[in-house]
């Protein structure tokens, strides 16, 4: 034997206990990671309920992106409801400030934007330690316009608190987000804290989210502070002189780019999360070409910087790629009140056409004016208002399109089951 063949051989002796042991560590670690419940809910389709990926790829679809890491995630049509693809579609995590859309979504309506509230020290109290923060001082005043800017750019738990306590209490309010959830037929989400600070119990799923982002979409408010970039925020007031501002910025990096984060082509909206529990949470809704596509990310396990960022826009770039060439897994369900408004779970809704399709973007559809009404009224609504189209620019304009489509609904909905779905204390941005 030569040298050169005795080495050789002595090489490759040395990597076989190597490739012995090595999916033996592959085991420990994968026995260290979180698993999905084996049965989950089925709201929104069966396929929906199983642990792992679902996803049926059509002639030309592409494959999904390799570099997914969240332990749960979701793509779904605005428009249609149509779930593309999922990922543990409804596995209840700790969502963190992703619940901020619920929050807002339950008391939006509530209050007037130019109603004026002056703070109390007692309505900052109760916040959990090392909260993000927008600012707010007690025994000055603040427009509701102020207060929801504070939640939806900075994510603010002192104006979550705020809004909270005009409600009535922490109380009434988790019990009101958590009733709101119940009417969306969001069943994973269990509310403890409203401003999604880790809570024992406290859970939602990437199936609620993106449910919940799809009902606060319909509120034009919703949709413009979800865009807004940045802001002025009030300060101090100093005797004698004009009240003093300071700017805030939105913390979605999709939406205002960052170090690392491009600012995505088309995003509008809508929130993000973090905190020691529950990892990074996004959702986010962007258009493209006319099509409207919402993306949850919750709790990437990758190294990659701004993970949670990272993996939606890749899950936006396929979505937007595949639309029309994948049978959907499953779809995004309407609010009991709508299903209650048609009949029966299998009837059709308001906004279908008669044969149960949805009318194309921009035509006028059955039931249009009435949904409007019923939005106008406080109810849910059936017409789906999403704010599309909006780029962010060098010179830092972003500019926001209003577009509105019939909610496809679900005529020919078949009756499916709704099975009801340690803590940190972390900043929560």
């Amino acid at each position: 034997m030569t040298a050169k063949a005795a080495a050789a051989v002595t090489a490759a002796s040395a990597l076989f206990p190597l490739l012995a042991v090595s999916p033996a560590h592959a085991d420990e670690k994968d026995k260290q990671q979180p698993k999905p419940p084996a049965a989950m809910s089925s709201v929104g389709g069966t396929l929906l309920s199983r642990p792992g990926t679902q996803v049926q790829l059509g002639p030309g679809a592409p494959v999904l992106p390799k570099e997914l890491s969240a332990r749960s995630w979701m793509v779904a049509d605005a428009e249609s409801g149509q779930v593309l693809a999922a990922h543990n579609a409804h596995w209840p995590l700790a969502p963190a400030s992703t619940l901020k859309m619920l929050f807002a979504d339950t008391l939006l309506p509530k209050f007037p934007k130019t109603e004026n509230h002056t703070v109390k020290a007692e309505e900052l109290a109760g916040m959990g330690a090392g909260s993000s923060l927008v600012g707010i001082k007690e025994k000055l005043t603040y427009s509701v316009h102020d207060l929801w800017l504070g939640v939806f750019l900075k994510s603010g738990n002192d104006a979550v608190h705020v809004l909270a306590a005009m409600n009535n209490g922490v109380p009434q309010t988790v019990q009101d987000m958590n009733d709101h959830a119940a009417e969306l037929q969001a069943l994973d989400t269990h509310v403890v804290s409203p401003d999604g600070y880790d809570a024992p119990g406290q859970v939602s799923s990437a199936y609620d989210l993106t449910l919940i982002a799809r009902s606060g979409m319909q509120k034009a408010d919703f949709r413009e502070y979800a865009a807004t970039p940045r802001a002025a925020f009030p300060g101090e007031q100093k005797p004698g002189k004009k009240r003093e501002t300071f700017e805030i910025q939105n913390t979605n990096r999709l939406l205002t780019g960052d170090i690392g984060v491009p600012a995505y082509q088309g995003i509008a909206g809508v929130k993000n999360g973090n905190t020691t529990h529950a990892g990074a949470t996004f959702t986010g809704v962007a258009e493209r070409n006319g099509r409207v596509l919402l993306v949850t990310v919750m709790n990437p396990s990758s190294k990659e910087q701004h993970a949670v960022y990272k993996e939606t826009a890749r899950l936006l770039d396929w979505g937007f790629a595949a639309s029309g060439k994948v049978t959907p897994v499953g779809e995004l369900v309407p609010p009991k009140s709508v299903r209650t408004d048609t009949g029966s779970a299998g009837g059709s809704s308001a906004g279908s056409t008669a044969d149960g399709a949805a009318p194309a973007p921009g035509k006028n559809a059955p039931g249009t004016e009435q949904a409007a009404a019923h939005e106008r009224s406080g109810g849910v609504g059936i017409a789906l208002g999403v704010a599309g189209g909006v780029l962010v620019l060098l010179a830092g304009a972003v500019f926001l399109v209003n577009r509105r489509w019939p909610l496809a609904a679900s005529a020919r909905r078949k009756k499916g089951s709704a099975l009801p779905g340690p803590v940190d204390e972390s900043v929560n941005p």
